[in-house]
């Protein structure tokens, strides 16, 4: 397979993991979350540092924007892909909030993971693209 091949079908992985990642925010579910995080990832947003673990708990804790009927307008912003590390900057408006992640991925032994995340709340700017 050559590096061409290589990457369109890392980058079709990742954007397949963002999707999930999309839908495990919006229908609050945890198990799809976990399933494509790193288990030592941490999450990190400025004066804030939550383990995997402790972000979890947070999301199983709080009400389902799937169930109140929030809009579902996650967005894609960029993906770059280099040999067996990504990096996706993302938009996010959960409830109140309209959130910019990066989501920074790695490839080992085969499989596509988050391993990071840092965020932070844009509302009181507008809109991404």
């Amino acid at each position: 397979m050559n590096n061409i091949q290589r990457s369109t079908s890392d980058f079709e992985i990742i954007t397949a993991i963002i999707e999930n990642y999309f839908n495990g925010l919006h229908d609050g579910d945890v198990t799809k979350l976990r399933s494509i995080f790193h288990q030592d990832a941490w999450l990190k947003a400025p004066g804030v540092r939550r383990s995997l673990e402790q972000w979890l708990e947070a999301v199983a804790d709080r009400s389902v924007p799937a169930q109140q009927s929030k809009p579902f307008n996650f967005k894609i912003l960029s993906i770059d892909v280099v040999q067996d590390q990504a990096m996706a900057k993302i938009q996010c408006p959960l409830f109140d909030f309209n959130y910019i992640d990066f989501l920074g991925f790695l490839k080992e032994q085969g499989q596509w993971l988050i391993v990071n995340k840092m965020y932070t709340d844009v509302k009181s700017e507008k809109l991404i693209g």
